[in-house]
């Protein structure tokens, strides 16, 4: 049996303890950037919810309840204007981590099958085609997949980690090419809700998918937009015969959400008004830190939705973060997200308020 190592890189985070262990040594203690984790209340609309449902004796089922199923597909046609979704077409998935992880092994991919994933991209795309035997292959262009028939392709808008938001024009493209290659595309919307400067659009929005979903996935996650992280209640939609196939070998695998938790992620799809909340407390925390960044020489790039800033100071990331844990701040390495971001950071705007304080004075002192 291959071990671990073997198959997979070194866990990105462990290789910034040194630094973390340097922040820490801060007479106000570290405040940590580094991961985008919520840290303000879940919403009491999901809390109350999840009480109500707390009495459920019985096993859920992997597909979940068609009120929830529907409140899905409301919210995507109330919010982002996708039309013509059915309940069942989607799929109910604990976290969007674990079913990118699983995706390509799910849906029987393998040895020889290749897996296009962004030149800056959230790692789990590139593990869970190494954890079926993928090849993997990073490319923003069309141009750059070459003449091989990639089996899946992932997008990312807003995107993880550089925020960059992909216009109409490049998802239509990207469409056109997936169909005229019979690859599956998987549109990663963890954070549609929160665009800062332009506005993300669904690959699934009729003017992007031509009103058919072939060959199309968008995924889904609460963890952000309502502070649910800690639920770990996701979505999966499109394609009708693919979330079948899905639903499918996940019954096989026992992959289903607690019954309380289903209770809360269908009050919190049904509510706007926490998520304009939070998306305000991001807005004023993303505004300071880019001041502040900006004051101490740093040039911000992209950054135009998710919750993250995408900076440089023109010099390998590993020094920069090593200069920002000189002064108790700890970011990620660009580094961890592909070669490309190997002279930039990339920091958070989920800390407290009193932390992302306590950031922008150390940055403008």
């Amino acid at each position: 049996m291959a071990r671990v190592s073997e198959r997979f890189p070194d866990f990105p985070w462990d290789t910034i303890a040194g630094a973390k262990a340097r922040a820490g040594e801060h007479p106000d203690g570290i405040v940590d950037l580094s991961i985008g984790t919520p840290v303000d209340p879940t919403p009491d609309v999901a809390r109350d919810a999840l009480v109500a449902a707390a009495d459920s004796p019985g096993y859920p089922t992997v597909f979940g309840p068609e009120t929830l199923r529907r409140a899905a597909v409301d919210w995507l046609e109330r919010r982002f204007g996708v039309t013509g979704l059915e309940p069942s077409q989607v799929l109910p998935t604990v976290g969007s981590k674990e079913l990118i992880a699983n995706l390509p092994l799910q849906l029987g991919l393998g040895a020889g099958d290749l897996v296009v994933i962004p030149e800056l991209a959230y790692p789990t795309y590139e593990v869970g085609a190494r954890y079926a035997g993928c090849d993997v292959l990073a490319a923003d262009s069309t141009i750059a997949i070459g003449p091989r028939t990639p089996a899946l392709i992932y997008i990312n808008s807003p995107a993880n980690p550089h925020g960059r938001i992909l216009g109409r024009d490049h998802l239509l493209k990207v469409v056109e090419f997936a169909r005229e290659r019979g690859a599956l595309l998987v549109s990663d919307e963890c954070y549609l809700e929160f665009a800062w400067e332009g506005a993300p659009t669904s690959v699934l929005h009729p003017d992007i998918c031509g009103g058919s979903f072939d060959g199309l996935l968008a995924v889904h996650s609460l963890s952000k937009r309502s502070n649910l992280a800690g639920y770990r209640d996701a979505f999966v939609t499109g394609d009708r015969s693919v979330v079948s196939e899905l639903l499918a070998i996940r019954k096989h695998l026992g992959f289903m959400l607690p019954t309380p938790v289903q209770a809360a992620m269908t009050a919190a799809l049904a509510d706007d008004v926490h998520v304009d909340e939070q998306r305000g407390r991001y807005a004023a925390r993303r505004a300071g830190l880019r001041a502040a960044l900006e004051s101490a020489g740093f040039t911000v790039e992209h950054s135009e939705g998710a919750l993250y800033l995408w900076a440089t100071r023109g010099e390998p990331c590993r020094d920069t973060i090593a200069w920002l844990a000189e002064r108790g701040i700890l970011a990620a390495p660009g580094e961890f997200y592909g070669a490309a971001g190997a002279r930039h950071v990339r920091i958070a705007f989920t800390a407290t308020d009193a932390r992302v304080a306590a950031a922008v004075q150390r940055l403008t002192a």
